[in-house]
C-alpha cells in the first residue's frame, strides 16, 4: 500500500505540474506581462528605467477620471436597471403559477445568447433615423439611442436574464412558507415579501447583480457602437484606443487594464462586504412541498407584463436582425420588393469572405473546447485529488480570468507575445487567438469537471490503484468517463462563446484573418449591413441550435430508458 500511494501521489504530482506549466503560459504570462510593462514601459528594449512612468501618467491623466465616472455610470445603471426587469418577473414566475412558464423562460433566455454587439447593432438598425421603427410608425426614437439612459437600457436588455434566472430559482427554493409564517402574524403580502422572502434571496441577488456589473464594465461591443458617437468612452474602449489608433501606446494600456481589472476585483470585495454583514440562512424547519399559487385577477396583467419584456428584449431584436440580413439595400427599407436572400447567397458563396470568416470561427471555437476542456479536466483533478500547498494557487490561478476583461487578456497577449527578443512566437498567427480564446473561457471547464469530481468521490479510484492502475490509467479509464457529461457541457458552452468572441479577435487577430465577430463588425463600418446581420443570423443559429441539440441528444443517450 505504502508503494501504491507513492506512486499515487507521483501521479498527482504530475498532474500538477502539467497544469501548473499549461497555466502558467496561458493565464499567468498574459496577466504577469499587463503589470510588468505598466512598471517598466522599455521592457520590450530590455530596460527597466523609468518604473512606474505610465503607471503614473495614467493615474494623473484628467482623462482617467471621466473613463472611471464614464465605466461606474454604466455599470451601476445597468445593474439598476436589470434588477428593476428581472426582479418582479423572477418573482412573478417562482412563486406563482404562470401560464406557458416554460415558454417565457425561453423567450428571456434568447437575449443572452444574442452577443451584445449584435443585439446594440440591431437596435441601431431599428431606431435610428428612418429605422425600422420609424418606417413602420413614424416614431423615432434616436434620441433615447444615442444617449446615456438608452446604452444602459440596451446593455440591460442583454443582462438581466442573468438575473431573473438565478433569481427565479432562488425564489422557488425558499417558497412562500415564510412569507406566510409573516402574513399570519398581521404582515401584509407586499410587507412579508419584502422582509422574509426578499432577505432570503439577498446571496442570489448579491451574485447575480456583481455578475451583471463585471459584464457590463467588460463589454465592448455597445459602448463602441453607441457611446462613441456621443463622446462617451469608458475604460474599456480607452484601452482599446490606445492599443489599435496611432500613436499605440502598450504601456498607457497596460496601466487602464489595470485600473479595470481593479475596479472588477473591488466589486467582488463590495458583494462579500455586504454578505458578511448579515447571515441570510434558514436556521430550521423541515423542507416541505411548495405549491405555487394562482395568479387570479393578476392573470392578464401578468402576462402583459412578460410579453412585453420578452417582446422588447427577444422579438424585436431578432425581427432587426432578420430584417437587415433580407434587406437587399438598407435605403430600400422594408419594402417587400427589397427582401431576399441575396445576403445570405454572397455569405455563403464558395471563397467568399464570410464562409472563410465561418470556418476560421467554427474550426477555433472546436479548439478552444477541446484545449479548453483537457486543461480544465487536467487542473480540476490536480486540484481536487493533489497534494500540497500549490493547490490552492492552482485552483486561483484558473479562475483568474473571471477578474481579467477580454480588453485586458488581448493586451497582455499582446504584451507577452509580442516581445523583440522572443525566438519563437505565436503572434500573428491563429494561435495566438487559441491562447486568447482559452484563457479567457478557461474557469468554464474547470468549474464543471471540479463539480463532477466531487459528486464522484475517490473510491472507485482508489479501488482501481489497489488492483495495480497506474494513476494515469485510473483517470483516462475512470475519472475522466464519469466527469465526460459535465465536461462536455462546458465545452459546449466554451464553443459557443469562442465562436463569436469580439474585443479579443479584434485586437490580436492576425493580419488578414477574420473571424465571425470582426467579419460583422468590419461589414457594419463599411456599410455592408446586410452581409453583416446574415453572417449575424447564421452565428446565433449555429452557437445557439448546435450546443442544444448535442446537450438533448446527450441526455437521451444517458437516460435510463
Amino acid at each position: 500500500m505504502a508503494r501504491g500511494s507513492t506512486t499515487g501521489a507521483g501521479g498527482s504530482r504530475g498532474f500538477l505540474w502539467i497544469s501548473a506549466l499549461s497555466l502558467g503560459l496561458v493565464v499567468a504570462l498574459p496577466a504577469l506581462f499587463v503589470v510588468l510593462v505598466a512598471v517598466f514601459p522599455d521592457l520590450g528594449r530590455g530596460s527597466l528605467a523609468a518604473p512606474f512612468r505610465p503607471l503614473w501618467r495614467v493615474l494623473s491623466d484628467p482623462a482617467l477620471a471621466v473613463l472611471l465616472r464614464n465605466t461606474l455610470v454604466l455599470g451601476l445603471g445597468t445593474v439598476a436597471v436589470s434588477a428593476a426587469l428581472a426582479l418582479p418577473l423572477a418573482a412573478l414566475r417562482a412563486l406563482f403559477r404562470v401560464p406557458c412558464a416554460r415558454v417565457w423562460d425561453l423567450l428571456l433566455l434568447i437575449p443572452f445568447m444574442i452577443p451584445p454587439y449584435i443585439a446594440a447593432l440591431s437596435w441601431i438598425l431599428t431606431l435610428q433615423p428612418r429605422g425600422y421603427l420609424e418606417q413602420l410608425s413614424g416614431v423615432n426614437l434616436a434620441g433615447l439611442l444615442f444617449s446615456v439612459p438608452g446604452i444602459i437600457l440596451l446593455m440591460a436588455l442583454n443582462t438581466f436574464p442573468v438575473v431573473y434566472f438565478i433569481l427565479s430559482r432562488n425564489f422557488e427554493t425558499i417558497g412562500a412558507r415564510f412569507s406566510d409564517v409573516g402574513r399570519v402574524c398581521g404582515a401584509g403580502p407586499w410587507r412579508a415579501f419584502l422582509r422574509l422572502t426578499l432577505p432570503l434571496a439577498t446571496p442570489g441577488i448579491a451574485a447575480s447583480l456583481l455578475l451583471v456589473f463585471a459584464m457590463a464594465i467588460e463589454e465592448y461591443g455597445t459602448p463602441a457602437a453607441l457611446g462613441r458617437r456621443i463622446g462617451f468612452e469608458v475604460l474599456v474602449t480607452g484601452i482599446e484606443n490606445r492599443v489599435s489608433e496611432w500613436p499605440i501606446d502598450l504601456p498607457e494600456a497596460a496601466g487602464l487594464s489595470l485600473v479595470l481589472v481593479l475596479l472588477a476585483l473591488a466589486a467582488f470585495a463590495v458583494q462579500r462586504w455586504l454578505l458578511a454583514r448579515r447571515d441570510y440562512r434558514i436556521l430550521g424547519g423541515k423542507p416541505q412541498p411548495f405549491q405555487k399559487r394562482p395568479l387570479g385577477r393578476w392573470r392578464l396583467p401578468v402576462l402583459a407584463l412578460f410579453a412585453l419584456v420578452a417582446g422588447v428584449a427577444t422579438v424585436l431584436p431578432l425581427l432587426a436582425i432578420l430584417a437587415a440580413a433580407l434587406g437587399r439595400t438598407i435605403s430600400g427599407g422594408l419594402r417587400p420588393d427589397n427582401l431576399g436572400l441575396t445576403n445570405f447567397a454572397e455569405l455563403l458563396d464558395l471563397g467568399s469572405g464570410g464562409l472563410r470568416a465561418l470556418s476560421h470561427s467554427l474550426s477555433l471555437g472546436v479548439a478552444t473546447a477541446l484545449l479548453a476542456g483537457g486543461l480544465g479536466a487536467i487542473t480540476a483533478y490536480a486540484v481536487a485529488r493533489g497534494a500540497g500547498r500549490g493547490r490552492a494557487a492552482l485552483d486561483a490561478l484558473s479562475l483568474m480570468p473571471n477578474a481579467l476583461p477580454g480588453v485586458v487578456v488581448g493586451v497582455g497577449i499582446i504584451l507577452a507575445w509580442n516581445q523583440p527578443w522572443l525566438p519563437v512566437s505565436p503572434y500573428n498567427t491563429p494561435l495566438i487567438l487559441l491562447l486568447a480564446y482559452t484563457c479567457l473561457l478557461l474557469p468554464q471547464p474547470v468549474r464543471y469537471a471540479s463539480a463532477a469530481l466531487q459528486q464522484q468521490g475517490d473510491s472507485l479510484e482508489a479501488a482501481a490503484r489497489v488492483c495495480g492502475a497506474a494513476p494515469r490509467t485510473a483517470f483516462a479509464r475512470i475519472v475522466l468517463p464519469l466527469m465526460t457529461p459535465s465536461l462536455i457541457t462546458s465545452m459546449l458552452l466554451v464553443f459557443a462563446v469562442a465562436s463569436r468572441e469580439l474585443v479579443a479577435s479584434l485586437l490580436v487577430a492576425p493580419v488578414g484573418y477574420e473571424t465571425i465577430s470582426v467579419y460583422i463588425w468590419r461589414q457594419f463600418d463599411q456599410g455592408s449591413v446586410g452581409l453583416g446581420m446574415a453572417m449575424a443570423l447564421c452565428t446565433i443559429a449555429i452557437t445557439t441550435l448546435i450546443p442544444m441539440l448535442l446537450i438533448a441528444l446527450m441526455r437521451g443517450r444517458l437516460s435510463p430508458g
